[in-house]
């Protein structure tokens, strides 16, 4: 009796976590993708990354230019500089620029720039990203910095109208369902 009720449990487990698999294959950005909404802070973290196509310091430009936070600071090795100048081409002033230029992992990027905001009182810190990766995005500034505020306002090229993404967009999102669970079982980060 207690068998069949185990294997029954063990069915219905398997067969949820295939339709969930199916389901996230299906409608990424329904899993991946965290957007906070309109919000108001006191600085935007701008996350090097990205496949190439400049979205996200663009993203984080026309936040700046609504007057959603004063100043940016860009993170992330390698990405730091191309994504300041970026900034720059875009109108934002260079003394409301920042660069943190160490970190090279999403984690470190969570890290790095914590303890940036940390020394200078910031409380209420939007994230930019990519749509796929706003979810461990943010859940990684939480997890490193608990007593601040995180937005998520991600940029959301290579998702087209209805949620179809671009072939270019996919090995990302691929990428980036192997990497959650690693956060988690690595870092302690909990993405939901």
């Amino acid at each position: 009796m207690i068998c069949k009720w185990i294997f029954r449990a063990m069915i219905v487990a398997a067969l949820l976590t295939v339709l969930v698999a199916v389901a996230a294959f299906f409608y990424p950005e329904k899993f991946l993708c965290v957007d906070s909404g309109p919000v108001k802070a006191d600085a935007i973290v701008l996350l090097g990354g990205g496949f190439g196509s400049h979205e996200r310091p663009q993203r984080a430009a026309d936040l700046f230019k609504e007057h959603d936070a004063p100043r940016i600071i860009v993170t992330g090795f390698g990405d730091d500089e191309i994504n300041r100048r970026l900034l720059l081409q875009a109108g934002v002033p260079a003394a409301a620029i920042q660069v943190e230029g160490k970190s090279k992992t999403t984690r470190e990027n969570a890290e790095f720039t914590s303890k940036l905001l940390r020394a200078q009182k910031l409380n209420r810190v939007i994230i930019v990203t990519s749509w796929y990766h706003s979810r461990r995005g943010l859940a990684c500034f939480e997890h490193y910095a608990p007593e601040i505020k995180f937005y998520s306002r991600p940029a959301y090229s290579g998702l087209k109208q209805g949620g179809q993404r671009d072939k270019k967009s996919s090995k990302y999102v691929y990428l980036e369902y192997a990497k959650l669970p690693g956060y988690w079982v690595c870092y302690g980060v909990w993405p939901f």
